[in-house]
């Protein structure tokens, strides 16, 4: 990550990172399988799309440093939660919830933590699912366990958390009340939106069943 790491840390911090990646296939994996499956059952797809990512170096160091933590393997572990990164994003507001639903009971993911920013937003107006979750990697001589983040949201709160990170990154350190307090009220918005689609989509299905 930087130049002045001693070698015998380094290879420790390079094997996390690939043990990390594998946890990223193994859980992308399983989560289309499982959005295969509910389509193949429900008849329909809840999800737009989903995006996989490993945290960049300099975001992880960032971290570090915020904790006043050395750089080492051991501190990745304990301190940086969200190396691995899944974002699901969903139709409808309910798809959300169905999405936590499977992945709570995946036989194959272990839920460590969970937060819903839906029902409980941030002061920001951030709204998300999130769950930490252990994911098996299976190695030749053992079974390991990497933990990740998940992110599940719809649309629309998907692209406002987009522009709530540019702007936030505009700012970096304070951002403005004026500007805090209109992101807040947009998110609101945002939420309306998303409750007045859901009650659009349950009409739909309504007159799909009538059909």
């Amino acid at each position: 990550m930087i130049d002045d790491i001693n070698k015998e840390e380094r290879i420790k911090i390079n094997e996390y990172m690939e043990k990390c990646n594998y946890a990223k296939k193994m859980l992308e994996t399983q989560i289309n399988i499982m959005i295969e499956d509910f389509a193949f059952k429900q008849g329909y797809n809840p999800v737009e799309h989903i995006k996989g990512r490993i945290k960049s170096n300099e975001s992880m160091l960032e971290k570090l440093k915020r904790h006043q933590k050395n750089i080492t393997a051991d501190n990745l572990v304990r301190y940086v939660k969200d190396v691995v990164g899944i974002r699901i994003v969903c139709s409808f507001l309910s798809d959300v919830y169905d999405m936590v639903f499977l992945l709570s009971h995946c036989k194959n993911i272990i839920v460590k933590e969970r937060e819903d920013y839906i029902r409980n937003p941030k002061d920001t107006g951030y709204m998300s699912y999130h769950l930490q979750v252990l994911v098996p990697i299976y190695l030749q001589e053992h079974v390991e366990y990497i933990e990740c983040e998940i992110q599940i949201r719809t649309v629309a709160m998907d692209f406002w958390a987009t522009l709530d990170h540019k702007i936030s990154y505009k700012f970096q350190q304070v951002i403005p009340e004026e500007v805090k307090n209109q992101m807040y009220d947009y998110a609101q918005v945002i939420q309306e939106l998303d409750k007045k689609m859901m009650d659009l989509n349950t009409l739909v299905q309504k007159y799909k069943k009538e059909f």
